[in-house]
């Protein structure tokens, strides 16, 4: 899994529990194509099987630009039952771009950056955070993931309390996923399934945002 790093950054792994095996994988940086996948009906995975808690959009001012805050408000394994750990990492950046100097690359002005991922049978769930000094700042971050990722095909993730969201469907590295992204305070969170053997259900990944959601309220709060 590749993390965002470069002159000025400083990066750390996430110590979550024994069982959080540090690794390497390497993301794929380009999309090869589109690909809208069927889904079926089956149980929701994760502590964020339970249903939303009817919370209004989260305007919590926590700055997430340490290490171990990025690592509270990722997934860890005893949230995430069920499925295995894989990779973790956390990146803070020490010299961030100004907004006014990122124009339409909106990672460029965060101040940390994190990622999780976890395996189950036939399936992949990789869980991404950015951070921004500020509310307005994350906020024009969302606007600019919403419109870069506009150009793929929708999916059909209900809304989720508490986060702005929309969900696509996109391939990358010749692997199908579906993606959650999340504007939640002062963060800009992805969650992405994929795997050949997926059927990128769409209740799975709206269970995966809920637990980002709550790992990242739940983090903020206890700042």
């Amino acid at each position: 899994m590749r993390v965002r790093t470069g002159t000025g950054t400083a990066t750390v792994l996430l110590v979550v529990s024994a069982l959080f095996v540090p690794g390497c994988g390497t993301e794929a940086s380009k999309d090869t194509g589109t690909a809208e996948t069927g889904s079926t009906s089956k149980p929701a995975a994760g502590a964020g099987a339970s249903a939303d808690s009817g919370a209004s959009t989260a305007e919590f001012s926590t700055v997430f630009n340490t290490e171990q805050k990025i690592q509270a408000a990722l997934p860890d394994p005893a949230s995430m039952k069920g499925w295995k750990p894989k990779t973790g990492r956390a990146n803070v950046v020490e010299q961030p771009t100004p907004l006014a100097q990122c124009g339409a690359d909106w990672e460029c002005a965060a101040v940390a950056n994190g990622s999780a991922k976890f395996e189950e049978v036939g399936e992949t769930v990789i869980f991404r955070l950015h951070a921004f000094t500020d509310h307005p700042t994350a906020q024009d971050a969302c606007r600019k993931e919403a419109a870069q990722t506009a150009k793929y095909t929708k999916a059909s993730v209900a809304p989720l309390d508490g986060a702005e969201s929309h969900a696509y469907y996109r391939n990358a590295g010749g692997l199908d996923g579906i993606n959650v992204s999340l504007c939640l305070g002062t963060v800009v969170g992805r969650v992405t399934i994929e795997g050949g053997g997926s059927n990128l259900d769409p209740e799975t990944a709206h269970s995966m945002a809920r637990t980002l959601i709550d790992r990242v309220r739940t983090a903020a709060a206890a700042s």
